[in-house]
Order: structure tokens, then sequence, then C-alpha cells
């Protein structure tokens, strides 16, 4: 099977917590993604990020620097099509792991040039909703002088850096994985989302 197959993900995520899968998605895949997005962005739907959540929810450039749209009930086709794929890695998520996973919440992001988010886990305090975290990168002919890395604390203590290329995606175990976005020289463009289940 394919490295891209759901099922080879969720075995993935079963022995490791964590997997990168560069070519998740085909380059007219991502560039279509993207520019979905960048209509959004034209349209001034995307608004600041804010940390938190409920009486605690604020903005903080300092910890998180990008600008978001969450992903509605109108989906366009290439949105639609990246939803479907998510479909199928819950569905084979839970088969394999047993997860409880019922739903995904997911939004566009960019970031600035030197924009970025500190070090931080995926989860709210006191919920546990947000079980699997999947990262999708849109950037196209992105370069390691380019910057703006997903860097992910391992079991270890190592530190994997992800280069934010177009169609790559990240996918890693909500509570267990601390992560950080670097700051970038050029606009940094990513689908962030997470499989919820139920608290």
């Amino acid at each position: 099977m394919p490295a891209t197959d759901p099922a080879v993900l969720a075995e993935a995520i079963a022995t490791d917590g964590c997997v990168i899968v560069p070519g998740f998605l085909a380059p007219a895949q991502a560039a279509a993604l993207r520019d979905s997005a960048l209509r959004r962005y034209a349209a001034g739907a995307f608004h600041a990020a804010a940390v938190g959540r409920g009486a605690e929810r604020q903005l903080r450039s300092e910890v998180r620097g990008d600008q978001v749209l969450w992903l509605g009930e109108q989906p366009d086709e290439p949105e639609q099509a990246l939803l479907d794929r998510y479909e199928a890695l819950r569905l084979a998520c839970n088969e394999a792991l047993m997860l409880g996973l019922f739903e995904l919440e997911c939004h566009y992001a960019v970031y600035p040039p030197g924009a970025g988010y500190a070090r931080h886990l995926d989860r709210f305090a006191g919920d546990a909703s947000r079980t699997l975290s999947a990262v999708l990168y849109l950037n196209d002919d992105w370069q390691p002088s380019d910057g703006g890395e997903l860097a992910l604390w391992l079991d270890d203590g190592r530190v994997l850096e992800v280069p934010p290329t177009a169609g790559t995606l990240a996918l890693f175990l909500s509570e267990r994985f601390w992560h950080e976005v670097r700051p970038a020289t050029r606009e940094r463009w990513s689908v962030t989302g997470w499989f919820r289940r139920r608290a």
C-alpha cells in the first residue's frame, strides 16, 4: 500500500504516535487549496488567531502570530476533496486504534514573515477532546533558507524539524507532542486541524 494510504498512516500513529507524510497531496491538489485560501484571504475572511478559550481567550502576538479562517459548512471543491481524505483517515484511525474520533475541526492558517507560534500542546487544559493533530502545508517552492519549520519534540528528546513544503502532512497525537512553528522569511500557509473525540 502507498505511504499515504489511511491504513498505513493509522498504523504509524499506533506505532510511533506521529508520522510525517511528504506528498500526502499531489502538487496540483495543494496548489488548488492554496488558491482557495488566497481567494478567501483577499476577501478579508481571515482574522488574527487567539490563544486560550472562553474567558481565557486573548490575542498574544508574541506567542502566536498567524491569521486563520475556519473551514465552514460550504467548502469549495478542493476543500471538500481534502475533507473527504480526512474522513477516510478518521475511519482508519478509529478501526486501528479505537480512538472514538467523531469529528474534525480545521482552519487555514497564514503566518506573515517573522511570525511563529511558541512551543505548545494542542490540548486545552481540562479538555481531552482534541486527539489527533493534522497539519498540511500549502507552500510551493519552499527553500531551507525560508525557515518556518514545524519543530516536534519526540519522546526521546530529539526535535524533528518538518519543512512546510506543499503537500506534506504532519500527523501526531495531540496530548503527547509539544511543538512550535518557527518564524519564516516569507508567508507560510497551512491547513491545521484536529480530530476530536467526545470528552
